[in-house]
């Protein structure tokens, strides 16, 4: 009988977060989070499913938001639906405008176990054709939702010279760059991460 080796992703305690000062929704006060939570002392690779059910830890995601800017000044983002293939069940059949995923101990040997665990997660998701411009712009946090509680999201706005970003998984479904003013017009369909960054990043005209 052959035992599944069980996945071990990056946590930080929840009260660490909390010490340096709790929000709701999305925040883009970068510098007062994001060194003190990737400080050694605070970061360990504990077993996903544990952690999956435990809001005493935040598992770290990099979630990556394609934005194309036309010539004619028009916005657009890299939208997609999640299969049932997509790891976290309860987002299933949900849009999104985020890509990204957990960083594994599998990373850890790297200089930079966090931007290891992006490009990695990015190189299986989906195919990027394009040039691009990469910023970290803010973390969110939605302890409104049970996959919310146990998760803190870092948001990158990846702004790409053509819309040439296309799916690598088949649980990507639905894919497309769609104007951000169509996207604002029917957020309901969208994952809770994504009205959080939807309305913070580019809702009353922003861009």
């Amino acid at each position: 009988m052959s035992l599944v080796a069980v996945e071990h992703i990056l946590v930080v305690p929840t009260a660490v977060f909390h010490e340096l000062g709790y929000f709701q929704g999305f925040s883009s006060d970068i510098s007062r989070y994001l060194p003190q939570l990737l400080q050694p002392e605070h970061v360990s690779y504990r077993p996903r499913p544990e952690m999956e059910k435990d809001p005493s830890f935040k598992q770290l995601i990099p979630y990556v938001i394609f934005r194309h800017r036309a010539t004619d000044g028009s916005v657009s983002l890299f939208c997609y639906t999640r299969g049932k293939g997509q790891g976290e069940s309860r987002l299933h059949a949900k849009r999104s405008v985020g890509i990204g995923g957990h960083i594994s101990s599998d990373d850890a040997a790297c200089q930079n176990p966090y931007e290891e665990g992006m490009r990695r997660e990015l190189l299986e998701e989906v195919q990027i054709d394009t040039q691009y411009e990469a910023k970290l712009v803010g973390l969110i946090n939605d302890d409104l939702t049970e996959v919310g509680k146990v998760h803190l999201g870092l948001v990158h706005i990846f702004d790409v010279a053509e819309p040439r970003v296309s799916p690598r998984e088949d649980d990507i479904c639905e894919t497309g760059f769609v104007p951000v003013s169509e996207i604002l017009a029917d957020t309901s369909r969208f994952e809770t991460w994504s009205q959080i960054c939807l309305q913070a990043l580019f809702g009353k005209s922003r861009s």
